[in-house]
């Protein structure tokens, strides 16, 4: 936490001087009680109340003191704000090794349950597009907004066939491309470098702006269960012109490496055939481009890789004055106090 006014922190030497005349008063209140000298009468007038009570009201009166003259300080803290010009792309791989059930129910089964859920936390704004690979690519949904859209699109998957994951990450890259072209053609593009400080009224303190830190307008994630099989281009050549375009792709390698999967060979018969994730390569593309590997050995650990994905894609860390909280604590506590002194001794202080 910084602040834009740190000298009004002196305020806090308050804080000792009321907690040292409360002191006081408690010992006057004391030598007073002693000059009672009919004790036995002074406790049948007096009710009998933990003595805590007594203290805890003003505790929570010294609590909101500091609370508002921290807030006068006007503290600034990084905050994660939704944003509203990200795009994301999801590459889902559809090949026939998703068909696998060591992730329960199967693995594809899993990856759609899983993005679903990612899509539906996403902030309202930010851009959804969805590329399915098996033998060949498939734009699903070019970036949209509407989740409907894209829920039918998850819906709609079939595992089939090999897995061309280097031209799918190309796909992914051909759109990335034009959309940052098209932010480049916008003259309030928002990829500016972080958050920037506008001085504030007659030359005082200054205050943050709301401009988005700048992180990449694009971003992909890679969702495979096995390695580049077919196809015209290989995966770390695609992971270099994305690292060219900086577009971060994070990978999920989803599988164990126990997986199988029943398939039938060229007499038709069926063969049992190991379909373990390919880690080492998606562990380069992410290394590569910028982004991260997850590994997601089961349904569980998948949803959980979503969820941290979702505050990497769908926010960005901007410098916010949070000075209103400190004031909402400070009345709250006041509010506290004055209630628990109206309950317990029929008074406000």
């Amino acid at each position: 936490m910084t602040f834009l006014a740190p000298e009004l922190l002196l305020g806090l030497l308050l804080i000792p001087l009321a907690v040292a005349f409360y002191l006081c008063a408690q010992r006057r209140r004391t030598r007073y009680a002693v000059r009672f000298t009919n004790l036995d009468l002074l406790a049948n007038l007096a009710a009998k109340r933990p003595s805590w009570r007594r203290h805890l009201p003003p505790v929570l009166y010294l609590g909101a003191i500091a609370a508002l003259l921290i807030g006068l300080a006007r503290p600034t803290m990084v905050v994660p704000v939704p944003r509203e010009d990200a795009t994301v792309i999801l590459a889902m791989d559809v090949s026939g090794s998703m068909r696998a059930t060591d992730v329960s129910p199967t693995r594809l089964d899993a990856a759609r349950a899983a993005a679903l859920t990612f899509i539906d936390q996403l902030p309202n704004e930010v851009r959804v597009g969805i590329v399915s690979f098996a033998t060949d690519p498939i734009t699903l949904v070019q970036p949209t907004a509407d989740r409907a859209q894209l829920k039918a699109a998850l819906d709609s998957l079939a595992a089939r066939d090999g897995t061309a994951m280097g031209d799918a990450l190309m796909q992914v890259l051909d759109i990335a491309e034009r959309i940052q072209a098209q932010d480049a053609e916008t003259p309030d593009a928002s990829a500016t470098p972080g958050p920037t400080f506008t001085p504030g009224a007659s030359g005082g303190p200054t205050v943050p702006t709301d401009e988005p830190s700048g992180q990449p307008l694009v971003a992909a994630i890679l969702l495979s269960d096995g390695a580049n099989s077919i196809g015209q281009t290989e995966p770390l050549d695609a992971a270099a012109r994305a690292k060219d375009l900086g577009v971060p792709i994070y990978t999920i390698a989803l599988g164990t490496p126990d997986g199988t999967v029943q398939v039938r060979d060229d007499l038709g018969q069926l063969v049992t055939l190991d379909v373990p994730p390919d880690t080492e390569t998606l562990q380069q593309i992410a290394e590569t481009t910028g982004g991260t590997a997850f590994d997601a050995p089961t349904a569980e650990e998948l949803a959980s890789v979503y969820d941290s994905l979702e505050s990497r894609v769908g926010f960005t860390e901007e410098v916010q004055e949070v000075t209103f909280a400190l004031v909402g604590v400070g009345l709250l506590l006041v509010v506290l106090g004055a209630g628990m002194s109206a309950v317990w001794f029929g008074r406000l202080p």
